[in-house]
């Protein structure tokens, strides 16, 4: 059979490499400790099941979604909470689509708006969606670095002028996946300049937003003046709710970009399931505790991990936000290295950096979404065997 030739060109996605190891470990009996994807281990909140419930039970939910942008109710508690988190006001007709969750977005966006030929900016480290959705759509991503020195923020004078001139998309992702970063108003303001001076679309993923641990709430870009001429952002319920496998998920801003992801996205699904439309209304406009509760509980992880391997003489940056801890290898490893000799000698899974992009060598990612049950017991467990099998003195 013939297959096609951009997936001939395109990598292997680096969590299903993950889940054929958890695949294999189960089926030979090993007793793994899973810090690899980052899908929460916590269930969706009673209030949202509840109100999920209810709606399957309505038969006006079984039919297909053929509101356009999403149901009104789901868009008008996208408006209400953004109001309430950022202070930004939206347009529910024109300024909110709903989405079969963000990566649904995230690669859609660059089939609506990319050409071939044109660049799409990407940051490295960063989601591999970002490189394979500017490919499927016969465009070349170009990767920025984000580098510890840096906070993780682009230097936006230091793109090539060659490249900048073709570029038409910018994705970045704030708090930032994998390394836990977050940017603040003024970067924003200077991406707002750039982005209006060089004519291109930013794109900003901000699906850990509400995954942060300084008293400093991530802010949006949308809050900055002039924003919506140039920028739209997906949002995703996913971790903010535990609601992975729900997929739902919401973008904001240009009206001239969602219109274009609106025509692309309606011929080719049908829009999401009604009930969990609602049910993500329930999720946005419900009691907001909840959250909080999730922010806790992976501060917890975070401190038990980083504190625990420091202990072993594994310094490691406690993130800022998002549920990942990014460490930094040891000298003597490779990224790809030690997260072998973790998951052969440890029996730890984590990823290795380099999945992310070229400057996620010399790292790993820890997930804080401890698959198996008893997260804060099975972290304990983790160190302990890094400990009896790695040497960091």
């Amino acid at each position: 059979m013939q297959v096609a030739e951009r997936l001939l060109r395109t990598p292997p996605y680096p969590f299903s490499e993950l889940a054929r190891l958890k695949a294999e470990a189960k089926a030979e009996g090993v007793d793994l400790i899973d810090f690899g994807i980052g899908d929460p281990d916590r269930p969706t909140p009673d209030h949202i099941i509840e109100a999920m419930v209810e709606a399957t039970r309505d038969p006006a939910t079984h039919q297909y979604d053929e509101t356009g942008k999403g149901l009104p109710e789901f868009r008008r508690a996208v408006v209400s909470w953004y109001r309430n988190r950022f202070g930004v006001d939206l347009d529910p007709d024109r300024e909110v689509l709903r989405l079969i969750g963000a990566k649904e977005g995230l690669a859609h966006l660059a089939w609506a708006v990319l050409n071939d030929g044109d660049v799409a900016l990407a940051p490295d480290p960063g989601y591999p969606v970002y490189k394979v959705a500017a490919m499927f759509a016969g465009a070349e991503p170009h990767f920025y670095p984000l580098r510890a020195e840096s906070g993780y923020l682009p230097d936006l004078a230091a793109l090539p002028p060659a490249v900048v001139e073709r570029t038409r998309l910018l994705y970045l992702c704030y708090p930032h996946m994998p390394t836990g970063a977050v940017a603040g108003l003024d970067f924003y303001r200077r991406l707002v300049e750039f982005a209006r001076d060089k004519n291109l679309l930013v794109c900003l993923d901000m699906a850990y937003s509400e995954l942060y641990y300084d008293e400093e709430k991530p802010p949006s870009l949308l809050q900055v003046d002039g924003a919506k001429e140039v920028a739209i952002e997906i949002h995703s319920l996913s971790k903010t709710y535990n609601m992975t496998g729900w997929r739902i998920g919401f973008a904001v801003g240009n009206a001239e970009a969602l219109d274009a992801l609106e025509k692309l996205k309606s011929n080719v699904d049908s829009g999401a399931f009604l009930a969990i439309q609602r049910a993500a209304a329930a999720a946005l406009s419900g009691p907001q505790d909840c959250v909080a509760r999730t922010r806790e509980i992976y501060r917890r992880r975070r401190d038990l991990l980083v504190d625990g391997l420091a202990e072993l003489g594994w310094e490691i940056p406690k993130p800022k936000a998002t549920c990942y801890v990014w460490a930094p290898v040891p000298a003597g490893y490779t990224a790809a290295g030690l997260a072998e000799t973790l998951l052969k000698e440890a029996r730890v899974l984590c990823t290795p950096g380099s999945a992310y992009g070229e400057c996620g060598e010399g790292y790993v990612r820890f997930s804080l979404t401890v698959q198996g049950g008893r997260a804060e017991e099975r972290i304990a467990e983790a160190v302990k065997r890094i400990g009896e099998k790695v040497k960091f003195r």
